[in-house]
Formats: structure tokens, sequence, C-alpha cells
């Protein structure tokens, strides 16, 4: 017991946690041209903190880095690294580099870095492999993007569900070619159709003459290979699963396991953030100057459009600003308030849509309850704000027209912000793409119409 813990201690000692101070040491090195001493520092990483450094180095060292590694260079790093990082370095590596790596990766990591590259890219990294690994690997990209087809593991381990616990045993002992790391074993039927799984747990803990289906799993969940990556992970989380078998046509093609899920849950997430902020998946902190422009352009255009309708709205009521110059200054809390009211309730509503809690089935409910909690957050901001303004300029009137335009537009902002991503989802729309323009435009244009629209009719 005690030498078991001595050799993972030592183990774990052997790998270097990527600080800052370790990315000067390795930026120091290169500066000093002592290439060795850089190899060593980044030989001494895991491989996906190897990539993280990669991705921290500037372009120039990261080129020195990547050209000390080259053959040496983990194929791990590939699937680790950032798209647009990863594109650089495999021109700089070259194809028949590259190939030796991806032939080396797992099946579903080495689909995960040739789907990136361009088409030519592509084939002239398929023709470099050898001819089994190319077989798999095309095979993959041949279901749709997203998909469990692309995500899914072809090593598995499956067997007759008739057979005993020590007939299994010995398969596994004899056999040479298992997967690297597994969880369960899947049991077939006679017409090679999944029909349960075995955990490794239940194998070791039970006799040898034990029969499987005695202590499988009956209730599984089997996914197509059509099936989008999204609805797996949240089967995934749904029934706290391990892995799963993966299906096409009714045979067993192959497995998704739990680490595959979480790239999916972390890749996901990543994606709506940037949506919800009107920002393409392409644009990141690597993306060239010009590429970051043009993936943000058209949103920005967007909202110019939507501001100038606003604009236009506000021209309508020029002759009241005019006359009472505290509407000007007031106009911004009026839009504060209902873009980010309209924003909490948008941000919500999104979540639970990506959840599968919002459903048609509770959505009436869902927006009956955003307009409550918008006409009592506006009673209590319009009290809060009407006493402001009539301490601030010594008008109630003015008070209370603020007052009823806050109520208005926060009410306005929970009806939209969560029956804006439901409609947008039911015509096929991506509520997350779309729904931060179009709100934020509402809020504004409704809440200076109610609010100026007062202004003229009670005060002037």
């Amino acid at each position: 017991m005690v030498d078991i813990n001595q050799n993972h201690v030592s183990t774990q000692s052997a790998i270097t946690e990527l600080t800052l101070e370790f990315i000067a040491s390795v930026n120091s090195a290169l500066d000093e041209g002592k290439s060795e001493e850089a190899i060593n520092l980044a030989k001494s990483l895991h491989y996906a903190d190897l990539a993280d450094l990669l991705e921290n180095l500037g372009h120039t060292r990261r080129e020195e880095l990547v050209e000390a590694l080259r053959d040496s260079f983990d194929p791990n790093i590939f699937a680790e690294l950032d798209e647009t990082v990863r594109e650089r370095v495999i021109i700089q590596l070259g194809n028949s580099r590259v190939a030796e790596a991806v032939a080396e990766l797992q099946v579903d990591d080495a689909i995960d870095v040739v789907e990136e590259l361009g088409e030519d890219k592509q084939l002239k990294i398929l023709a470099s492999l050898p001819k089994n690994e190319r077989a798999l690997i095309e095979e993959g990209l041949s279901y749709p993007e997203d998909s469990a087809g692309r995500l899914m593991q072809r090593d598995f381990i499956a067997v007759s569900f008739e057979w005993s616990v020590g007939q299994t045993i010995d398969f596994m002992r004899d056999s040479e070619e298992l997967p690297t790391d597994f969880f369960d074993i899947f049991l077939m039927d006679n017409e090679h159709y999944p029909v349960g799984t075995v955990p490794l747990g239940r194998i070791i803990r039970s006799n040898r003459n034990v029969k499987l289906f005695e202590i499988m799993r009956k209730h599984i969940k089997i996914i197509p290979v059509s099936m989008d990556q999204e609805e797996v992970a949240f089967l995934f989380r749904q029934r706290d699963l391990m892995s799963a078998p993966v299906v096409d046509n009714g045979v067993l093609v192959g497995t998704i396991t739990v680490d595959d899920i979480v790239d999916v849950i972390h890749e996901e997430h990543e994606e709506d953030i940037m949506r919800l902020a009107g920002v393409g998946e392409e644009d990141d902190l690597y993306s060239a100057v010009i590429d970051t422009m043009k993936s943000r352009f058209s949103w920005l255009l967007i909202h110019l459009l939507s501001a100038l309708l606003a604009a236009y709205v506000i021209s309508l009521f020029a002759g009241t600003i005019q006359e009472l110059v505290a509407l000007a200054i007031l106009m911004p809390i009026v839009a504060t308030m209902g873009g980010t009211a309209s924003i909490q309730t948008l941000t919500v509503a999104v979540r639970a849509i990506a959840m599968r809690e919002l459903t048609p089935s509770n959505a009436y409910r869902t927006i009956g309850k955003e307009i409550t909690v918008g006409v009592l957050n506006g009673l209590i901001f319009a009290s809060i704000i009407g006493f402001i303004v009539y301490a601030w300029f010594d008008s109630a009137l003015l008070g209370v027209v603020i007052g009823l335009a806050i109520i208005v537009n926060l009410i306005v902002a929970g009806f939209v912000g969560s029956s804006l991503p439901i409609i947008l989802q039911s015509l096929g729309f991506d509520p997350a793409v779309a729904s931060s323009a179009f709100l934020t435009s509402i809020t504004d244009i409704i809440g200076f119409y109610v609010f100026l629209g007062l202004a003229a009719s009670l005060l002037l």
C-alpha cells in the first residue's frame, strides 16, 4: 500500500502545472535561444496544458516551440488546441507530419481535428493516412455535423448476453484490441442489437458462472448516429450516463462516453454565450483582425438600424423635448431599465430552452410569471425613480410620467424577453442568435414612445 502511494505521488509530481511563471520561463528560454531547455519545460506538461501554453505564446514564440517539438509533437495536443491556433500549427508542421499524428489519435478526436480543415487540406491529410484509419475517419465525416456519429468512439466491447462472467473476463484477457479506457460492456442479442450493459464493477464482483443477462442493466438509452450532440448531452445529464451505445440502422457501431459529453457541454455553452452577444463562433482571441471585424459587423449593423429606429421615435417628440429638457436627461434611465430587465428575462428563457425546461406545455405559465415579475419590479422602481425625479426637478407629475414609463417598459421586457425566444424556436431559428438584437430594439422603442408620449400628454 505504501509503495503504491509513493508511486502515485512521484507520478503526480512529474507533471508540471502551467502558471504565469512557467510561461515566462518558456518565453525566456526561447528568447535566449535555449531550445533544449524550452523542449524539456514543454514536455513536463500534460498535453492539455501544453496546448494552453501554445495558445498563450505569441505567434513567433509559438512557431519556435512547435518547430522545436516537431519530432516529438504529442498528437493529443491537436484535439485540445483552439481551432484558429490548430490551423496555424497544422500549416507549420505540414501534411505528412500531421497525418502521422492524426493516425495516432482516437477516431473521434481525429475526426474533430480533420473536420475543421478546409476541403483541400482534408483531402491531402486523408490521402496521407493508412487505409484503415482513413476509412474510419471518412465514415465519421459522412455523418451530419454535430451528430452522435461524429462524436462516437469506434472502440468498444460487445459480447452475447448469454455469455457468463468467466467467458467475458477470459475474452478481455485474451483480446489484443481492447479499448484503452471503457466503462461498460455492451450485450447484444442474436441479431447483434444492444439489449443491455454491464458495468465493469459488476463483472469484478460477480462469480465466473453468473450469466451476463442476470446482472445487466436492461433499461439502456440507445442513441441513433444522426442524433444531435446537444440532444445526446441532454440525455447523459438526464439519465446520469457514463456511456451509451450508438446504432446505425439497428447495428451497434460505436459508443459515446461521458468525457466526450463534457466537451460537448462546454462547446454548446460557449456557443450560446457567443450568440447571445451577437458574436460568431469563429470570433475568438486568436482570430485575425479582419476576420473578427467581419464576424461582428453584421450584428453591429442590425443594432445600428435598431438605434436609428429608436432615434426616429425620439424625433417624433423633438418639440416636447425642446420645451422640457429634463426629458432628454431622463431618457437613458428608461432605456437602461428596460434593456437590463429584458436581458435578464432573455437569459433565463434561453437557458431554460437549452435545458429542455421551457416547453410548449409550460410556456404560457412562464410568460405569465415574467410579466408578473415585471409588474412588481416596475411598481417598486417606479416609486424609487419617481421620488428621485420629484426631488431633482421639483415636479411630481414628471415623477409620475417616468414611473408609469418604467412600469410599462418592465412589463414589456418580461413579456418579450420570455416569449421572443419561444417564437423564434418555433419558427426554426436559434433563440440565442437573434433574440438580443430584436429585444433591445423593442424595449427601447416602446420605452421611449411611452415616456415621451405621456410627457407630451400630461406635462405640456
